[in-house]
């Protein structure tokens, strides 16, 4: 048998008060027949159904972004943070909708990745709704470091 890995590096990528705060925004905003009508920014932006695993000595990370074109879909990387955002467009103007179950307008999600990551070991595909992002080398890195919590002086 394999020997299991204990050690998560994405333990807490999700902001659970967030979330619930943007589940309950959607909720009262689907009660209020004002669904879909206001503008969302970073701060609210919805999130894709996101896995991050790893492969080998690579970290995966899939995005279901159905509905969401390639060009519409950016990703940078900055102070080792893998940053995914875009948009998910409506229809023309003169299109009514009888009913609006899907997030539209503008997603993101910041992924901290292991420091010694160099964009250059970054790849990314995108195919059918699926965004796969290849972190090469991260899932080797190692675990994070402790720091020991000192009595202040006065």
């Amino acid at each position: 048998m394999a020997p299991k890995r204990f050690r998560n590096p994405f333990n807490g990528v999700v902001d659970m008060i967030t979330e619930m705060n943007r589940i309950s925004d959607t909720m009262s905003s689907i009660e209020s027949n004002q669904a879909g009508e206001r503008e969302r920014g970073h701060s609210d932006a919805w999130s894709p159904p996101t896995d991050i695993l790893a492969s080998g000595r690579d970290l995966i990370v899939r995005c279901e972004v159905p509905g969401v074109y390639e060009e519409d879909i950016d990703i940078s990387f900055n102070h080792s943070v893998l940053t995914i955002s875009g948009e998910r467009r409506r229809d023309e103007d003169d299109v009514e909708y009888y009913s609006s179950e899907r997030f539209m307008g503008t997603f993101r999600r910041d992924i901290s990745v292991p420091e010694d990551v160099k964009p250059a070991d970054i790849e990314a595909t995108y195919g059918e709704g699926l965004l796969v992002v290849v972190v090469r080398g991260a899932a080797d890195s190692a675990a994070p470091r402790e720091i020991t919590v000192k009595r202040r002086k006065r």
